[in-house]
């Protein structure tokens, strides 16, 4: 499937109708579906082989050119020119969704099709750790192809996990995994799904009458529930939901799928792949949209979780050990300010939600002068959370000269993120800071007084979705190349 965003503001009804009119200004596009677990798997390093069906349009040419934008995918779909490729449209105006269309019309698989299909499945199979059967009704797991890739899996002992659909789980017989949210287990079983212990029941029932080894139920803001084949309480686990702040619950699902399923295949067990997808969902619901976690996300939120962190290593000493391994995990509150563009974005969502005024300003930072602090103060002074892009140490050269920077990036990054006025650092390769700022959407674009509006990079872009663009004064006799000419003038006079 191919999600759509359409993302904008609303400032006024419709005349013809008691209706928002939405101004778009921006348009997205993921991977959805079982593209979206296949994204969860690549943003976590896990190679993918992704077999699914598209269809010959413009949203099956979208999403074929998203895959291949990850290069831990790979794709290998099929193209079908009697089907449409699904598309979800979400409107969304100040991170509020407020309208989804479904352009969706599958027809059945022909049997030459079902035969592609198995065929593809069938020659990756001995390269596999692990299956996932994403389903979404859609026609593409039909009965026969779910059956035969489950009999193939098991002959190799492959775990096989399945996100279901529909009101009969029993096509899934002999999996190791389901995954079902309470409305998929109480539709599938027709059981009450209103406390713990009737969750329970249904979870056994799918069990007993499917065959599965596990089942593992998604509870919303309650967490998940482990139930493994066995009577004893401890083949039951209940894991609570970790997320501070649900936002938009769009593919959860599919990233606790992944996140088992990757855990599985590295052999740790089904307690902690359950604990740990528990984990990853409670950061990717605190996003917009169909998203992901990074494994910095997941290393930074793993710390505050001494029982996770016990239930990898037992043993304490071990433990300790991790929290010391990767120096840039985010864990200081310092290190916590420089970021990706994709953890600005998330990180910009929530601040907008909060109605923080979003401020951007850039630059090279080299030598960290009166001038620079000046500038930054001002651009605070304008927002009420400042961003800063940060040219990278190739970008600097391109616009310096092959001598600088005198500092390299890291260090540039981390002197820029220790002001207090700084809420963010994002360092960028490009000459212009213009595609990180047509990423981050900011509210207000704040440079130095010696350009005029029209020559900052940038400007138009932030007026036409309702930003502004500040001036700030500069403090005159202060600059990177004239405190470098000084040193070296002061060196060479004695």
């Amino acid at each position: 499937m191919l999600d759509r965003f359409e993302e904008g503001h609303v400032a006024r009804i419709s005349p013809e109708a008691p209706i928002p009119i939405l101004q778009v200004n921006r348009q997205t596009v993921h991977a959805g579906g079982a593209g979206n677990v296949a994204r969860n798997l690549a943003s976590i390093g896990v190679p993918v082989t992704l077999v699914g069906l598209v269809g010959q349009d413009q949203a099956g040419s979208a999403l074929k050119a998203e895959l291949a934008s990850m290069p831990a995918i790979k794709p290998a779909l099929i193209a079908d020119g009697q089907q449409a490729t699904t598309c979800k449209i979400r409107y969304t105006a100040h991170g509020q969704q407020l309208l989804r269309v479904d352009l969706d019309a599958p027809t059945p698989l022909t049997a030459a099709m079902e035969a592609q299909i198995l065929a593809k499945v069938t020659k990756i199979l001995p390269t596999v750790n692990a299956v996932i059967l994403s389903d979404y009704g859609k026609g593409v797991l039909s009965t026969p192809i779910i059956t035969t890739i489950i009999t193939q899996a098991q002959k190799r002992k492959i775990p096989i996990l399945v996100d279901p659909k529909g009101d009969d789980f029993q096509k899934y017989q002999g999996a190791t995994l389901i995954t079902p949210n309470l409305a998929e287990l109480q539709k599938a079983t027709q059981m009450p799904v209103t406390s713990t212990d009737s969750i329970l029941a249904a979870a056994r029932h799918i069990l007993k009458t499917c065959d599965v080894t596990g089942v593992l139920v998604t509870r919303s803001e309650d967490g998940m529930s482990l139930v493994l084949d066995g009577e004893t309480t401890a083949s039951v686990r209940h894991f609570k939901a970790h997320a501070r702040e649900v936002f938009d619950v769009s593919g959860a699902g599919d990233t606790v799928i992944a996140v088992t399923a990757a855990v599985l295949a590295a052999g740790l067990g089904y307690e902690k792949a359950a604990a740990f997808a528990n984990l990853v969902a409670g950061i990717v619901v605190q996003k917009t949209g169909t998203a992901s976690a990074t494994p910095q996300e997941i290393f930074a939120a793993s710390l505050a979780d001494p029982q996770l962190l016990n239930l990898i290593n037992p043993d304490p000493k071990v433990a300790d050990a991790h929290t010391t391994l990767p120096k840039n995990a985010n864990q200081s509150p310092l290190d916590q300010k420089i970021v990706t563009v994709a953890t600005a974005q998330d990180q910009l969502a929530k601040w907008s939600r909060q109605n923080f005024k979003i401020g951007f300003t850039n630059g090279c930072f080299d030598l960290l002068h009166p001038g620079h602090v000046a500038l930054i103060e001002q651009a605070a002074s304008q927002c009420d959370r400042l961003v800063l892009g940060l040219n990278s140490d190739q970008s600097v050269k391109k616009l310096k000269g092959a001598s600088r920077p005198i500092q390299d990036e890291n260090a540039r990054a981390r002197v820029i993120a220790a002001l207090q006025h700084v809420d963010l650092v994002v360092i960028f390769a490009e000459e212009t800071p213009l595609d990180l700022i047509t990423a981050l959407r900011p509210d207000v674009l704040i440079k130095g007084a010696d350009y005029t509006i029209e020559k900052v990079v940038g400007a138009k872009e932030v007026m036409a979705w309702g930003g502004r663009v500040h001036l700030a004064d500069l403090l005159a006799g202060h600059s990177t190349t004239k405190t470098i000419a000084n040193m070296q003038n002061r060196q060479k006079s004695k």
